[in-house]
């Protein structure tokens, strides 16, 4: 038995970040995307649940990710310029979605996935502008701006 196999390895949980505003808005997209699937369930239309699922599922993942610390462990991707390119294809693409739900509603449950996907849309954009304002791409990833070199 060797000296290894004894030891613990813990997760550590990034509290703060659920506090942040990105945490917040990463929180807010989730509960307007799985109430965008409950809608779109109810009304029984298949091409918006996938959509929607597949966007909540990827939001999940990057919430886990951060909220984990695995973006310091697995540093193969830069994982908030992952998480900015997620986010304006999300905005297109519910806007998109969510224009197509309320045009060609015949159900109220169709309409309000369409407005709750609109919703998602614009807390997408959010938090793009925001992720994408703090990234800089030419100084190395330790280093931060002081507001004195702006």
């Amino acid at each position: 038995m060797s000296a290894d196999q004894g030891t613990v390895t813990s997760m550590d949980v990034d509290v703060a970040f659920l506090k942040s505003k990105r945490g917040i808005l990463k929180a807010a997209e989730m509960v307007t995307l799985f109430a965008a699937f409950v809608d779109f369930t109810v009304v029984s239309t298949p091409k918006y649940i996938t959509a929607t699922v597949l966007e909540l599922l990827i939001t999940s993942l990057l919430l886990s990710l951060y909220l984990f610390k695995l973006n310091k462990r697995l540093t193969f991707f830069f994982w908030p310029l992952v998480d900015v390119f997620n986010s304006v294809f999300a905005v297109f693409y519910f806007l998109v979605l969510s224009l197509l739900a309320m045009i060609t509603y015949t159900v109220t449950g169709m309409l309000v996935g369409g407005i709750f996907t609109l919703v998602s849309a614009a807390l997408f954009s959010a938090d793009g502008y925001i992720l994408f304002r703090n990234i800089t791409l030419n100084q190395p990833r330790g280093e931060t701006q002081s507001p004195n070199n702006q």
